[in-house]
């Protein structure tokens, strides 16, 4: 895809967090407000229930109650994008249908872990996923989570068999398999970013965005510096990637997302805690975040 040509979800898109209430049940009066604060900042879609918004520890229904209420909250102008991949690909298939019936733009199904299938399995469970839902698709690979990498010429095999799978988060870190993808690939699939931090290297390998973490806490920030990679002004996308930097990598001191829900937090807007198996930020982790976003200009 040429960076001049706008993709179909956009070039920034949080992975948004999901607020709680004291008692850890989902908020969706404070997700619906999240999703207004996001899309008022720029962000051009929303993906929900990511890593980042504790997919792992939220139920199918209450997932649904969720995704039903941003579908319907006529203020959002922007596509949903349900995550809904597992690595058992029946119920992939399975809560990607209930996805689509309530409403959303689009899905993501993360790489099966922990099973470890072979080359030849990931194309078959994407393929099955493909096959069952008319939605269009992002894959996502993520190596450090899921324990097995999926190769370019498995992603771009997908991306030429099945015209609803349309984009890849691309989180492995391999800067030659990313370019790889972006230069192989059919016009229409589009490779973002899994990484902040390497957002403008991967635009500079042909990427049109990211999937962003710290897009939660600063968006427009964020905006910018696609914006600016996606018109060729290299020296401010990196200028401003530099000085976002120290967050990017502070908000991953311990497992995400602990800590951009605590920067949430410090910041004034609400989202309460995580679930078990994670834990809080402690106070040390706490503090030492507050003087990060301090010194990349953010108030706490």
């Amino acid at each position: 895809m040429s960076q001049s040509t706008q993709p179909l979800f956009g070039r920034l898109i949080p992975a948004m967090v999901t607020p709680f209430d004291d008692e850890l049940h989902v908020d969706i009066a404070q997700t619906r407000a999240l999703a207004r604060r996001l899309v008022d900042g720029g962000c051009d879609s929303l993906l929900i229930f990511g890593t980042t918004g504790e997919g792992p520890t939220v139920c199918a229904d209450a997932k649904i109650d969720v995704l039903g209420a941003l579908v319907a909250d006529q203020s959002l102008t922007v596509p949903i994008i349900a995550n809904v991949g597992n690595n058992c690909t029946a119920d992939t298939i399975a809560f990607a249908r209930r996805a689509e019936e309530v409403g959303v733009d689009g899905l993501m199904a993360v790489v099966p872990y922990y099973n470890k299938p072979p080359q030849t399995g990931l194309f078959a469970h994407f393929s099955a996923l493909a096959n069952a839902v008319d939605l269009p698709i992002i894959l996502y690979n993520i190596p450090g989570r899921c324990g097995i990498n999926m190769e370019a010429e498995t992603t771009l095999a997908l991306a030429r068999e099945h015209h609803n799978i349309v984009a890849v988060k691309e989180a492995s870190g391999d800067l030659e398999q990313i370019a790889q993808i972006a230069a192989d690939a059919p016009d229409y699939f589009t490779v973002y970013s899994g990484d902040d931090a390497l957002t403008v290297d991967v635009m500079k390998c042909g990427g049109a965005g990211v999937i962003s973490t710290i897009a939660n806490v600063t968006p427009a920030r964020m905006k910018k510096i696609v914006e600016y990679a996606a018109q060729g002004l290299w020296t401010e996308a990196v200028a401003e990637n530099e000085n976002l930097l120290p967050l990017m990598r502070g908000l991953f001191a311990t497992s995400n997302p602990i800590l951009v829900k605590e920067a949430l937090n410090l910041s004034g807007f609400n989202v309460g805690g995580v679930r078990l198996p994670l834990l809080r930020a402690t106070r040390e982790e706490s503090a030492a975040l507050a003087q990060v976003m301090r010194s990349v200009g953010l108030s706490v």
